[in-house]
């Protein structure tokens, strides 16, 4: 019987196992989980002092008030990234430039912006009430 060296068995192909841990990050709860721990095994001759125990409330309320304030920017920034009027409702007031069909650069103040199936349009505030689509506008201008 004889055994072949293969290069599966070679050192630099050998798979590297990677070990977790679990969780990387501390929530709310372990923290307060932390926290119970640490009350319910403390030494009754020698408790905890209270401004220790302040210091941990207050640490936690910061803590909380982080997370709640993330989840409520991250929710402002997939509204604000995922509705197109609220990015053409920027415009109004403004001074666009385009390019007319007889190929004059034209200017006028945004005056509307609407969507209509997910397309943006801006109405211009000239004589002819331009609507112009967000591909039309060369330039925008305070």
């Amino acid at each position: 019987m004889t055994n072949e060296i293969t290069s599966d068995l070679y050192l630099g192909n050998k798979e590297t196992q990677v070990k977790q841990t679990g969780n990387s990050s501390l929530g709310k709860d372990d923290f307060l989980k932390l926290l119970i721990a640490q009350l319910q095994n403390q030494d009754p001759m020698n408790p905890m002092e209270d401004k220790d125990f302040i210091a941990q409330m207050a640490q936690f309320s910061f803590l909380e008030q982080m997370t709640n304030m993330s989840t409520s920017l991250n929710t402002f920034l997939t509204q604000s990234q995922a509705s197109p009027i609220l990015k053409g409702s920027e415009l109004i007031g403004k001074t666009a430039a385009w390019v007319d069909e007889q190929g004059n650069k034209k200017q006028g103040v945004i005056s509307t912006a609407s969507v209509k199936n997910n397309e943006i349009s801006f109405r211009i505030n000239d004589e002819n009430h331009t609507v112009l689509s967000l591909n039309d506008i060369l330039e925008v201008s305070s």
